[in-house]
């Protein structure tokens, strides 16, 4: 097998296949495709299963149910990549996201819906671990800083089409939204033709020069904090901000569907050119800082919204730091896998995010319930001003050597 990532001293990059680099920013969208597809379904979903107890909350776990497998799954699947590879993973993880995320066309109980659903979070873990781990194989350090910033913008810009042909489908029937998980299985034969499994942990890689060095734990550990508490703060917009629309007299999936994706929208353009130019002037703490700040602001925006154009002004905002964020979480965390743990780093962050995404209506709801919709966002932004708050303190604190590259 080719030792394909490796890079003798003085030797120029190779450049990465244009078809290569598109496949992984079409897989790596399907992680969003999992959850934003369905979010303007939701009410109208509510509606149907209406004579469940606890609906409320069971119509939330249908967008975050695959979060909790992910989290679940995303360690092992970690695992299985590194020692029995990734295309293998690859294949099979996208070919059960095919199958679990259309059956529910089929679905006619709640139940039934719900399994279909832990199905599909097992295939986002394969998926997302598979990528993850590809991309630290694929790229050098200054790629994949780039593609990183590609990747986000590609992620949010497939989840403004996801949003969108949602909603749309949504405004025709709750169920229709799920035929779109169907288009995953053309990547397949992309796949097979552009990401050839990569050599790891072999005698020619260490001689190559590989390095082999582990994450400063303490610090990876900081990072896997972040990425969770991003990752429920986020999550309130797809499954909370359709209901606040409601509140204020929008009742439309689409219309729901086109303010959560002002996120996405905004986001995709942060990624691109916000992203690097903070990194660049902040230092890998001041981008936190920034992310958390942007995020704090936004939230409290919604909170206040009472008209669609003042929620699209608070979504695109919040957008804008999420933007930021997402790509530097990844790339921070890749930065510090050697090539034998990057499988298991990369399942590390795809678990810490979709914990966060599993337990954010856990949280949220009780406290809207007793307190209202607009007081659930308000308080996610002042637990955003407090991780802005932390992220700036280490960052004035100017971290040790050992833990730059992780956080400064």
């Amino acid at each position: 097998m080719s030792s394909i990532g490796a890079v003798s001293p003085g030797v120029a990059e190779p450049m990465i296949p244009t078809q290569r680099r598109l496949t992984l920013l079409c897989l790596a969208a399907l992680t969003i495709m999992s959850g934003a597809t369905v979010a303007p379904s939701l009410p109208a979903l509510e509606a149907h299963f209406a004579q469940h107890e606890n609906i409320a909350l069971l119509s939330r776990l249908i967008l975050s149910l695959p979060a909790l497998m992910i989290a679940l799954c995303a360690p092992l699947a970690g695992l299985i990549s590194d020692r029995y590879g990734r295309r293998r993973l690859l294949i099979m993880a996208v070919s059960i996201y095919t199958l679990a995320g259309a059956s529910t066309l089929l679905q006619d109980s709640l139940e039934g819906l719900l399994a279909s659903r832990i199905l599909l979070g097992i295939a986002v873990a394969g998926t997302m671990t598979s990528v993850s781990a590809l991309v630290g194989d694929y790229f050098s350090p200054a790629q994949r800083q780039v593609y990183m910033s590609q990747q986000g913008a590609f992620i949010s810009l497939g989840g403004v089409v996801c949003l969108m042909a949602g909603g749309l489908l949504a405004d025709i029937h709750w169920r229709a939204p799920f035929a779109i998980y169907a288009v995953a299985i053309l990547l397949i034969p992309a796949v097979l033709r552009y990401l050839p499994e990569p050599s790891r942990n072999t005698a020619h890689q260490m001689r190559s020069g590989a390095k082999k060095e582990t994450p400063y734990w303490p610090a990876f550990a900081l990072l896997l904090g972040a990425a969770m508490f991003n990752s429920l703060a986020f999550f309130l917009i797809p499954t909370q901000l359709p209901f606040l629309l409601q509140e204020l007299g929008i009742d439309t999936p689409s219309l729901a569907g086109i303010a959560i994706a002002t996120s996405n929208l905004v986001g995709a353009l942060a990624s691109l050119t916000l992203y690097p130019r903070a990194r660049d002037h902040l230092g890998k703490t001041g981008v936190f800082a920034l992310g958390f700040a942007v995020m704090a602001f936004g939230m409290g925006l919604i909170a206040g919204a009472e008209s669609l154009y003042a929620v699209m002004i608070a979504t695109a905002i919040y957008g804008a730091g999420m933007g930021t964020l997402i790509p530097h979480i990844f790339a921070t965390g890749l930065e510090s896998a050697a090539p034998t743990l990057r499988g298991r780093i990369s399942g590390a962050l795809a678990a810490s995010v979709f914990i966060g995404q599993f337990l954010s209506p856990l949280v949220s709801q009780p406290w809207i319930d007793r307190f209202g919709l607009a007081s659930g966002f308000s308080a996610a932004s002042c637990a955003l001003i407090v991780f802005a708050g932390l992220a700036l303190t280490l960052h004035w604190l100017k971290p040790k050597p050992s833990m730059e590259m992780n956080l400064q």
